[in-house]
């Protein structure tokens, strides 16, 4: 239950981040176009990135003495890193979410979420290299994953079905802030977890 509990926590706090995935999901929300398809593409694409990861990263752990201990290296200045950025956005003031579009097609609605998806280098980062480094020092990896795509399942279904009400709450840029914040200094408690475990 505690890597079901850790696996859930991380996957939470990396998706949280706004970007052009999340963006679009909230878009998409707003205008209640292609909900349930989008947020599905999401969440079943963070689901596979994920078991590649736990499962890759623990055959390659036991293969090569101190890549563990060298990913944890590597997963904790890209969190020093993100979480600095996202302090620093949260300092400088947050964004306010822009307008959408016009109505899309299904299908062009898809196209775009896998784009946004599987063409970003930070989801493979975070999912592949990020949460399968940090599934190693677990011994139930299966309930880490199973956590950390909880998490994927929950946040997307949330933000893609719970945008409607969210539009008066992120029209203010001090709504950004506070969430650039909190993500923020998540990030730092991960790598230093990692750093000093």
């Amino acid at each position: 239950m505690v890597a079901v509990l850790a696996g859930f926590a991380l996957g939470l706090s990396l998706i949280l981040a706004i970007g052009a995935q999340n963006a679009f999901v909230l878009r998409q929300g707003l205008r209640r176009a292609h909900v349930l398809p989008v947020v599905l593409v999401c969440a079943v694409s963070d689901a596979a990135l994920i078991a590649a990861g736990v499962a890759g990263f623990g055959v390659l752990v036991e293969a090569v003495p101190g890549l563990e201990w060298g990913m944890r290296l590597f997963g904790a200045a890209f969190l020093i890193w993100y979480g600095a950025r996202t302090l620093y956005a949260a300092w400088k003031g947050g964004a306010v979410l822009a307008a959408g579009e016009g109505a899309q097609s299904l299908r062009a609605a898809v196209l775009t979420c896998l784009a946004l998806t599987w063409l970003n280098p930070h989801v493979y980062l975070d999912t592949v290299v990020l949460l399968g480094a940090v599934s190693a020092q677990y011994d139930d990896r299966l309930g880490f994953a199973l956590g950390a795509m909880t998490a994927s399942f929950v946040f997307f279904f949330t933000l893609g079905y719970g945008a409607r009400a969210l539009a008066p709450l992120f029209a203010r840029p001090s709504s950004w802030r506070v969430l650039d914040l909190v993500i923020g200094l998540t990030m730092w408690a991960i790598a230093a977890k990692l750093i000093l475990m």
